[in-house]
């Protein structure tokens, strides 16, 4: 009797993203074997041409159980499940979100031999990923929770991959992963896959990478949005110039996307069918669990923070319609030169990308030194090169301007980046101060010029903010003028005042 086939690599949810990589992994000569927890999905999945066109290298299983025995050992387990799909197991559980994998675990575990590998291919919360490798350390599993980026079609053609957790799964998985991923550089053979670090950095690098996602896709909607309503032009002038601007610096994935969606039309109607998309943006939660962990960690990672409040005011659509007819604004129109406006909003554009790329890195680090990872950052913006949603070609810089100095506190003080936005400043304030003055919201461009004025200002009017907290609630203050001594406070009620 024949000795039954083992598999590479198991892989439970098959919903888009668990298909398309699961023949990703076949194409690139990989064994496969796929559970789903409704398993008609199985079936229906390897019935479909595609899948059968695979042959023997990918195999359905029915249970958890049945999955497990056609794995070769050390086992690989990739989950790509939804939260809803099953219960929380108590003594894992911290984020409800995150729930679906803790039941998963605690079902797979008796299952499991030491060695074995469970992978997370989810958008978990760190804190969940941290504790999650620790508690399968002890009980002799490797965890791996990786970031997948690049959507349906990324997961088909190569997507970029932020694995972490125990390193000693790494060399597991890093064939199959590295081989899956999208690949850069000159000879396209570079992959966007490479272990990022202990625990959850992995899955801290995929939540700040959607982070400036959020802040990249609001940028571009300010740069849309005060072009429309500043110099009224047609979504046939604005295709024209994203499709320019997608051949300069600004050349990107959301840009070249952002040029694609001015052009299509309603079948129905037959009207352009971005007028008549609702004005109320989704969200998943990953920019906002970035903002709360940037208060957490002291650092002002504003734009993903303002982003994810532009979404929270766009989603009040009755609230904006009641207070358009209510609250009076500008009734100012432009007036000044077209072309130099257009010119204009494009470096504004880039300076604001700039600063929004800026605080995804402070925060990585700050995050590194918090919770004890060694984090590369160049490596990591090369693995955003290619196969994700934020890819863009200035990330080459970016992997350059680490490469130099892997100490850089600031991407904006790397020569580069400096000068870039330096050149860009008398453009950029004008589009800022054109968006006030004609009353058009443009937060992202605000705030991202707020946080470099900020950042270069060698003094601040927190001095008032410290004397105001003594005033209060005796908090105490620091001197500039006795360096080291201190804290100092001052009964600001009883004493002398000139």
């Amino acid at each position: 009797m024949a000795e039954e086939k083992k598999y590479d690599i198991g892989l439970m949810g098959l919903a888009v993203m668990g298909q398309n990589l699961v023949l990703n992994m076949v194409d690139h000569g990989f064994d496969v074997a796929v559970f789903n927890r409704t398993t008609s999905k199985v079936d229906d999945f390897l019935a479909t041409p595609e899948a059968q066109s695979k042959g023997d290298k990918l195999v359905g299983a029915h249970s958890l159980k049945e999955l497990v025995s056609k794995l070769k050992s050390p086992r690989k387990i990739m989950l790509m499940i939804k939260s809803k799909d099953a219960v929380p197991a108590p003594e894992l559980a911290l984020y409800p979100e995150n729930a679906a994998v803790d039941a998963v675990i605690a079902e797979l575990l008796p299952l499991l031999d030491k060695g074995d590998v469970i992978i997370d291919g989810g958008n978990t919360q760190f804190k969940d990923t941290e504790r999650r490798t620790q508690y399968l350390q002890q009980r002799g599993i490797r965890y791996i929770g990786t970031g997948v980026s690049g959507g349906e079609e990324g997961a088909r053609r190569g997507p970029s991959m932020m694995p972490g957790g125990d390193p000693e799964a790494w060399p597991l998985v890093k064939p199959i992963f590295q081989a899956i991923s999208a690949k850069v550089g000159p000879n396209h053979d570079v992959p966007c896959c490479d272990w990022i670090g202990d625990r959850g950095a992995g899955h801290y690098v995929k939540m700040v990478h959607n982070g400036v996602e959020y802040g990249d896709m609001q940028l571009i909607s300010d740069a849309y949005w005060i072009l429309k309503n500043a110099l009224g032009l047609s979504n046939k002038e604005l295709y024209e110039i994203f499709a320019e601007w997608n051949k300069t610096e600004l050349d990107s994935y959301l840009v070249e996307i952002t040029r694609d969606i001015f052009t299509v039309d309603d079948p129905e109607t037959g009207k352009p069918l971005l007028d008549l998309i609702l004005d109320c943006a989704g969200a998943k939660g990953t920019g906002k669990w970035m903002s709360q962990l940037a208060l957490d960690l002291g650092v002002p990672s504003t734009l993903v923070t303002e982003a994810v409040y532009a979404r929270a005011i766009s989603a009040m659509k009755s609230q904006r319609v009641n207070a358009s007819k209510a609250l009076s604004g500008p009734e100012k129109k432009f007036e000044g030169n077209r072309d130099e406006f257009i010119a204009q909003v494009k470096q504004a554009l880039y300076a604001s990308k700039i600063c929004s790329y800026a605080q995804g890195f402070v925060q990585m680090q700050a995050a590194a030194k918090e919770y004890g990872w060694t984090l590369d950052c160049g490596r990591i913006a090369l693995l955003w090169r290619g196969g994700c949603i934020i890819r863009a070609v200035f990330l080459e810089r970016i992997k350059e301007a680490f490469d130099k100095n892997p100490a850089l506190e600031n991407l904006l003080l790397d020569p580069y980046f400096k000068a870039a936005v330096e050149n860009a400043q008398v453009a950029w304030r004008n589009v800022v101060k054109t968006a006030i003055e004609l009353g058009v919201p443009t937060p992202g461009f605000t705030t991202a010029l707020t946080y470099y004025d900020s950042l270069r200002s060698a003094s601040l009017p927190a001095n008032m903010i410290q004397a105001q907290r003594d005033y209060f609630g005796a908090h105490t203050y620091l001197r500039v003028d006795k360096p080291g001594e201190g804290p100092f406070h001052t009964d600001w009620i009883n004493v002398k005042k000139s």
